[in-house]
């Protein structure tokens, strides 16, 4: 099946309108914190007194920007893949727009739900609310938690051999690019990264679950993704992505730790702890009851902290809202796994690879198909490790599809004893 040419010309047209529109948009920018904050909020704490942040967000005009959103918006045919993808990754940023003029205002919420979802939304498939599946994870945690520690080592790796080894890894992974791995002393997140640089906070300590973390979740799908975008003929979007992708993108990230043995039960923790509060500020609790709602969790105050302010990033401190991002990743997560499993149950392992062809929400794979058929759209340039060997991904899948028949909760002791 060949694209119309016409149609594919004027929908790139649109996509490179809609790349520089959103180039200035830098949404995670604009609602961090400076260290400092941190500084002054638990010097304070540990003295006894309360000290709560007053970060002054930056204020912008975003008027004309969205008016270009909206004119690739309108002109992008909802008939053709290519013109919906346009259109639902146009509303998107333009969501984001209006999320940044609401920085600091309890209608952030709102914009924030609408790009990122709330933890009271049911999972795929109809299964529980994200909020149900974070509470579950914490409580398996939790009573695991003296048992693990027995059998666990523990040692912490500084962050400049973690930069060495990682960047020796991804040198050798990415033969035909470049990217860096760098130490940054402004950044709260232990990592972040882009199609040409991995920044790791200094500073701080890092586990070996933390390294192996880094290395799935950030080099070989963050990373991975925004080359592949870049290479893409005609949708040069994909190399960014946007805030609708972020989803399936950390869905994508986080189920790579899992399926290639990176994911540990305390990761599962956190993330789900964040989830959690979010929903207790959305329900009220303000910036310091959710700082000790980390706390009693065995979290670190540092630690508590940056959590806490993941939460309260572009919200008021006083109760009442949040930023969702964190929602995503359980959500994303188990909406990515589905994928997988429906892509083995349904033989389109080929779907699934598609997925890394750049930055994508699941609902684009499939929309996508014809653009992918034409050659619209490439396939990826690079796929993680655990991707390339199928038979190792199937067999994991087949044997979770499998599984899920078997209900715990009518299995004794007894029922598990084999006999020979």
């Amino acid at each position: 099946m060949e694209a119309d040419p016409r149609s594919l010309a004027h929908h790139a047209a649109l996509d490179a309108r809609l790349v520089a529109a959103a180039r200035g948009i830098r949404l995670l920018e604009a609602v961090s914190w400076p260290e400092s904050e941190q500084a002054l909020f638990l010097g304070a704490w540990r003295v006894g007194r309360i000290h709560l942040p007053d970060h002054q967000y930056p204020r912008g005009d975003h008027a004309e920007r969205r008016r270009e959103l909206q004119a690739v918006f309108d002109a992008a045919d909802p008939d053709d893949p290519l013109g919906r993808y346009l259109r639902s990754t146009a509303d998107s940023w333009i969501t984001t727009t209006h999320l940044l003029d609401s920085l600091g205002t309890p209608a952030i919420t709102e914009h924030s739900a609408r790009l990122f979802g709330r933890p009271a939304e049911v999972l795929p498939g109809g299964g529980p609310t994200s909020l149900e599946a974070a509470r579950h994870f914490i409580d398996v945690a939790d009573a695991m938690d003296q048992e693990l520690r027995e059998v666990e080592p523990e040692y912490v790796l500084p962050a400049e051999t973690v930069q060495a080894e990682l960047q020796a890894a991804v040198s050798a992974f990415f033969t035909d690019h470049v990217v860096r791995v760098e130490l940054d002393d402004s950044l709260i997140a232990k990592a972040a990264a882009s199609a040409t640089r991995i920044r790791l906070r200094t500073n701080t300590g890092f586990s070996e679950y933390d390294r192996n973390q880094l290395l799935v979740h950030e080099a070989f799908v963050h990373s991975l993704t925004g080359i592949n975008g870049r290479e893409q003929p005609h949708l040069k979007s994909l190399a960014r992505g946007s805030p609708r992708s972020t989803a399936t993108q950390e869905g994508l990230a986080t189920f790579a730790e899992l399926i290639s043995g990176a994911m540990d039960i305390e990761r599962m923790k956190r993330i789900s702890l964040r989830i959690v509060a979010i929903e207790m500020a959305i329900q009220g609790a303000g910036f310091v009851d959710v700082f000790r709602h980390f706390l009693e969790a065995g979290q670190s105050p540092v630690d508590s902290f940056t959590s806490t302010q993941r939460v309260f990033r572009g919200a008021p401190l006083e109760g009442g809202s949040a930023f969702t991002k964190d929602a995503v990743y359980l959500r994303g997560l188990l909406g990515v796994h589905t994928f997988f499993r429906w892509c083995l149950r349904h033989h389109q392992l080929g779907r699934a690879r598609q997925l890394f062809a750049g930055k994508f929400a699941l609902e684009d794979v499939f929309s996508l198909e014809p653009a992918f058929a034409s050659g619209a759209v490439a396939p990826p340039r690079y796929l993680p490790p655990w991707m390339q060997r199928a038979n190792g991904l199937a067999g994991n899948l087949a044997f979770s599809l499998f599984a899920n028949k078997i209900r715990l909760d009518h299995v004794e002791a007894d029922d598990l004893v084999l006999g020979l």
